[in-house]
This record gives structure tokens, C-alpha cells and sequence, in this order.
């Protein structure tokens, strides 16, 4: 897969983009040391240097025109659409085309932060721990460990002996969980064991995934670090997984490519070195994972963050809604490839032009620059086919209840246009009242719940580095050994990554989602079996 570009280069086909002119900025030059440590990195020079140039001159943040809201961007399943849309779901699976790809790379170091620390909040957050740890799916396992060490877990608790505790639970010499990727935590008790997170998945998606012959697909991306580790856990769980479920499991990994990383500089934009004068490179977050998405080949996939699990009792919930989801996506494929067909053998045909932007408008979260209204008819022919010959996503959102993240909002083009997009609050220039007023006013957020459609009407599949807005990557103010930098957030999977792609925006029931982003989250009501 080529290079995603980051603040430059081309944008996604018929967007035009909302950056500034980079050009006129001249970033800090690189030395011939650096450009030797960017080679072995697998970074083209002018990659690095555009990063640096997006430093001095960031592209204005994107516009909010309203957020999506029901009939307005976001389209609501009605029953009876429900068994055509499982049928198309049913043809899909039974031919072998669906996969489920999850993000599984992130640490549980952020689920036991508010835990840590000498402040009040940390000492009322420990106290409530205590009070609640035999209702955590790892309770068995740390006391377990805890008598190994002699040590009675009702006595340290009566005790409030809450450091050596969290101690046992989380360093090396216990369960080790701050050093745990979240995908490898007890998540759920059950009467034959805990599961993780990890196992959880495997279990919720074979009543959506599998073919006649039982075979489910899945790939996890990683951290280099643990990639053993995961082989390991798969490795143990397959068989048993396999027999219970009645299923054969076709497993794949991979890792962020150092590639994807972004520069780091300096609060003045030069490039951040560390003690030796090398650069400093750091993930380039979440929308590096395009790049491994692209990887696969793969022709309809699933989208799910690893911390997005429900026990068992409501998978049969998820499932019908990840089917119902599949469906819709096969349906409007199949409908956009019909008509790409028809502006191929009819090109002069000005009735199949308006079909296709009637499918566009009404179906897809985009309203039409203004000159198309009064372009003739080769412009209108050709803005069709570029806009239908593209990967297609449908993302599932929930009703607004209070979870960080971004939503659906319309965003204003450059061109006049108007383009659903997700967009998180990073993006979003805050200290605008009117762009404040819209994104407060949302109805809807992103739970991360998306079905895409990765190959064209010949089966082959899309060069997705094609349909990113390298605009939307944002700068994040971090440290590194005590001193301040700059780093650069690549356009995220979900958000800029995918800006350029057909997008539908349908709402799904709040059961669907429940992410676990701290420890009291395995406690809400969603979670214990």
C-alpha cells in the first residue's frame, strides 16, 4: 500500500481539500545523519518534511455545519426493512466475505489511572476498589496470586490495605495488568472461568462472521512487543473455542508499521533529538492502521474497538445489529455497482445520471457542490462515477448519552458541498462560540461500530490511501523526558482516513455499546454476566 501523505499531497478524489498552502513554510533542513535514520524507518524524505511543514502552517480545523441528526445524515433501520437487509447479510457471509478487523494494541495502563497517585480522588477511587473487587472477573486470579505470597485477600481488605492490592495486580511480580495489553484483561466471569476481552470477541462475532462451513476471520493489530504474546493466548484458547462454538477460527495479526510514524518537534517547530541528535519519531496513532486495513485484501469488513465488549447474555443484541448493518452495506454496494455498470454502457443516458445522484443524496451522508445544479451533462456523468467508485462504510451510531469520543456532523467543503464526516473533538476549533454551539448540540457519537466495503465492482480491492484527507491530522502537545513536544496525529482511521469514502450513518441501540475505558466501567450494568 502506498504512503498515506500527512498535511499534503492529494486529497481524497473529488474533495477538494481544506488546507492552506504548505509550500510557503520552510521547515527546519535535515541533516544527512537524518535522512539516513528516515530511510531505514521506511519514510520517504518529503514525507517528513511535509510533517514538519504541517507544523509551521496547520490547515484551518474543519467547519461544523450542524451535526447529523435523524432524516438529516442519519437513517433509522424500520422493521421491515430488517429481513431483506439479514437476507443480503446471509448471502454475503454464506459466499466468505466477511471479516472483522480490531484494534487491539492498546495498554490498560489508562484503566488504572485514576487509581494511582497521592491525590484524594485516587484514595476515594482505591477505597471504592476495595469495597468492589469481588465483583471484578480477575478476582479470582488475584487472590489466587495473593496466597501464593501468603498474603489473604479479605484481610488486606478489611485492612484497607488497598496498595498492596493494586501492587499484586498490577506489577510484574503479580498478575502484571499495567503492563497488559486491554485486549488481555478478565473482562467477564462466567461459571467455567473468566474471558478477555480477546476471547470475547471470537465468541460475540461467529453468530455474525461465519461461512455454512464455520470458518470465521479475524485480524488484530498489535504491539510488536506483544505479538508473542497473543499467539500465545490464541494458541491455548483455539481448540477449546473451536469445539464450544462449532466453528473454525482463521486468525491474523499485525503490527503498526514503523513506516506510519510521525516527527516529533520542539514547542518551535524544530525537529525534537534526542541525546544522541536523532530524531524522534512516535506512532502516528490510531489512522496508521489504514495501512495494515489496506494490507488485507479483504472485501467486507468489520470494525470493532477491542474494549467494545458485552458479556454473552447480549451477543445475540450486537449480532442481530451487526447483521442488519452487513446488510445494508451489501445492499447499497450493490445498488451503487448496478449503476456504475449503466453509466458505463448508457454514458449519454441523462436518466441514469440523475438515479445515481439521487442514490448519492439520499443514501449517502453528502449534498453536491452547487455548480453541479447548472454543469452539463459530461460533468454530471463524471462527478457520479467518481463519487460511486469508492469504498463504502456504514457506521452505526448511538443516541448522545454523555461518552467521550467524536459524532457525525456535517462538514463544510471548500467546493460548497457539504460531507458527513465523524469528527472528534481535537479537530474541532473549540474557542469558536458558533462551532462550540454545534458540536455541544449533537444528537448522535461514534461508538466505533462500522461495516466497509473495501473492493470495487470488479473485485478488486481499493488503494485506500486515495481517499484520505491528510488535512485532518492534528497536532498533540505531549513530553518526552520531561521536555515539551509537538507530535502528529495522522487522520484517524475512522475520521479523515476515511473522509473521502461513501458513508452512511445509521443509529443503533445504546446495548450495542460498552467500551471499557477505566476500571469502574466493567462494573456498569451492561458489563457482569
Amino acid at each position: 500500500m502506498p504512503s498515506i501523505p500527512v498535511g499534503s499531497g492529494p486529497t481524497p478524489q473529488g474533495r477538494p481539500s481544506r488546507r492552506v498552502c504548505l509550500e510557503s513554510s520552510s521547515p527546519p533542513a535535515l541533516t544527512p545523519k537524518d535522512l539516513e535514520q528516515i530511510s531505514r524507518l521506511g519514510i520517504p524524505a518529503e514525507e517528513v518534511e511535509r510533517q514538519l511543514a504541517f507544523f509551521s502552517s496547520p490547515p484551518p480545523a474543519p467547519r461544523l455545519e450542524r451535526p447529523c441528526r435523524l432524516d438529516d445524515g442519519i437513517h433509522r433501520l424500520v422493521p421491515a426493512a430488517h429481513e431483506p437487509l439479514e437476507a443480503a447479510w446471509t448471502a454475503a457471509a454464506e459466499s466468505g466475505r466477511l471479516l472483522k478487523f480490531v484494534p487491539a494494541s492498546g495498554a490498560a495502563t489508562r484503566m488504572f489511572r485514576d487509581l494511582q497517585g497521592q491525590t484524594s480522588g485516587a484514595t476515594a477511587q482505591r477505597g471504592h476498589f476495595l469495597d468492589e473487587i469481588a465483583s471484578f472477573a480477575f478476582y479470582p486470579r488475584l487472590q489466587e496470586r495473593l496466597a501464593q505470597n501468603g498474603l489473604d485477600l479479605s484481610e488486606l481488605i478489611r485492612s484497607g490495605s488497598a496498595e498492596t492490592v493494586l501492587d499484586t495486580l498490577l506489577e510484574p511480580g503479580g498478575l502484571g495488568y499495567l503492563d497488559t495489553p486491554k485486549a488481555l484483561l478478565d473482562f467477564h466471569s462466567y461459571a467455567g472461568g473468566a474471558r478477555t476481552s480477546f476471547e470475547e470477541h471470537f465468541v460475540e462475532a461467529t453468530h455474525y462472521l461465519a461461512t455454512p462451513g464455520g470458518t470465521c476471520r479475524f485480524h488484530f493489530t498489535v504491539t510488536p512487543r506483544h505479538t508473542d504474546r497473543f499467539t500465545s493466548v490464541l494458541d491455548r484458547l483455539r481448540r477449546p473455542l473451536e469445539r464450544s462454538l462449532g466453528v473454525v477460527l482463521e486468525v491474523g495479526f499485525s503490527t503498526q508499521s514503523d513506516s506510519t510514524d510521525t516527527i516529533a518537534v520542539d514547542p518551535e517547530n524544530a525537529p525534537f533529538r534526542l541525546e544522541d541528535d536523532s530524531l524522534l519519531f512516535r506512532p502516528g496513532g490510531h489512522g496508521a492502521l489504514l495501512h495494515n486495513l489496506g494490507a488485507l485484501g479483504a472485501d467486507i469488513v468489520f470494525i470493532k474497538n477491542i474494549d467494545n465488549i458485552s458479556p454473552e447474555r447480549r451477543h445475540q443484541t450486537v449480532a442481530a445489529w451487526k447483521r442488519l448493518l452487513a446488510g445494508y452495506l451489501v445492499d447499497l454496494q450493490g445498488r451503487a455497482f448496478e449503476l456504475l455498470e449503466l453509466l458505463e454502457t448508457s454514458p449519454e443516458d441523462p436518466g441514469v445520471v440523475d438515479r445515481a445522484l439521487e442514490l448519492i443524496t439520499t443514501e449517502f451522508s453528502l449534498v453536491p457542490p452547487p455548480f453541479l445544479a447548472a454543469a452539463d451533462h459530461q460533468s454530471r456523468h463524471s462527478w457520479a462515477v467518481d463519487r460511486l467508485d469508492r469504498p463504502m462504510r456504514v457506521c452505526g451510531v448511538v443516541i448522545q448519552a454523555g461518552e467521550p469520543g467524536g459524532g457525525p456532523f456535517w462538514v463544510r467543503e471548500t467546493d460548497g458541498g457539504l460531507a458527513g464526516q465523524i469528527v472528534e473533538s481535537a479537530q474541532v476549533d473549540r474557542s469558536d462560540p458558533d462551532q462550540e454551539k454545534i458540536w455541544a448540540s449533537s444528537t448522535h457519537f461514534n461508538p466505533t461500530d462500522l461495516v466497509c466495503a473495501l473492493r470495487d465492482r470488479h473485485g478488486q480491492p481499493f488503494d485506500l490511501s486515495r481517499f484520505v484527507d491528510p488535512t485532518t491530522a492534528f497536532i498533540s502537545h505531549k513530553a518526552y523526558d520531561g521536555r515539551p513536544l509537538k507530535g502528529l496525529e495522522r487522520p484517524g482511521l475512522w475520521n479523515g482516513s476515511m473522509a473521502g469514502w461513501n458513508t452512511a450513518f445509521v443509529e443503533v441501540p445504546a446495548e450495542t455499546f460498552t467500551p471499557v475505558k477505566t476500571l469502574f466501567d466493567l462494573l456498569r450494568p451492561e458489563h457482569p454476566p
